[in-house]
């Protein structure tokens, strides 16, 4: 696990909701996928779109189904159950999903991914609440000289608004601290009541 390249990405995303980024980038591994999961998860991102060196396209933005046009499709799948399992499409060879079949609309809009893993990027979207990031600090605790590791009594602790093992308590609102386990990175509430320990890895607050 390299905590450089965290450290790259705690900058990144701190200096991106800063000047106000609707969109941003990072290098695509599997700690960073997980870390921008469990952000997500988390509230800290509005999406997660793995893809290349342009962004995707705004598919989560574009319209959505009326009320009346999901009744309609609640009514035809009621009906005709079959519906809801994709099959292939016979004139153009792909696979068409419930939605294309009973509103006759195209909803999933295909994500250009390169086949270099070098090229690939991980596209994330930055939330704003009343003009100021939800994203606006983003602090490395773990450094590449010195791993802090805690256990779930120390985890408890520093949920509580207390210091533990030289790391100081979350005391800012909705302040979260994310900790690598052999379960993964898990948020240190999740891990306190899993009873899990690790390495801190990173705290987030607005």
């Amino acid at each position: 696990m390299s905590l450089v390249n965290l450290a790259h990405v705690c900058s990144h995303m701190q200096n991106a909701s800063k000047a106000r980024l609707g969109l941003t980038s990072i290098p695509v591994s599997k700690m960073h996928v997980n870390i921008a999961l469990g952000l997500q998860r988390e509230g800290f991102l509005s999406s997660v779109t793995l893809g290349g060196p342009t962004p995707p396209q705004p598919f989560l933005l574009q319209k959505q189904p009326d009320p009346e046009e999901m009744d309609e499709m609640a009514e035809t799948l009621q009906k005709e159950p079959w519906h809801a399992y994709p099959v292939e499409a016979e004139k153009q060879g792909k696979s068409v999903n419930w939605t294309e079949r009973v509103l006759g609309k195209e909803q999933v809009h295909d994500v250009s991914v390169p086949e270099n893993p070098a090229r690939r990027r991980l596209w994330l979207g930055l939330k704003y609440w009343q003009n100021e990031p939800v994203l606006r600090n983003m602090k490395l605790i773990s450094k590449p000289t010195r791993r802090i590791w805690l256990t779930s009594e120390d985890l408890g602790k520093i949920t509580r608004t207390r210091e533990s093992s030289y790391v100081k308590g979350l005391t800012h609102p909705g302040e979260c601290m994310f900790i690598t386990t052999d379960r993964g990175i898990l948020e240190a509430r999740e891990c306190v009541e899993r009873r899990l320990g690790g390495m801190a890895l990173f705290r987030v607050w607005s």
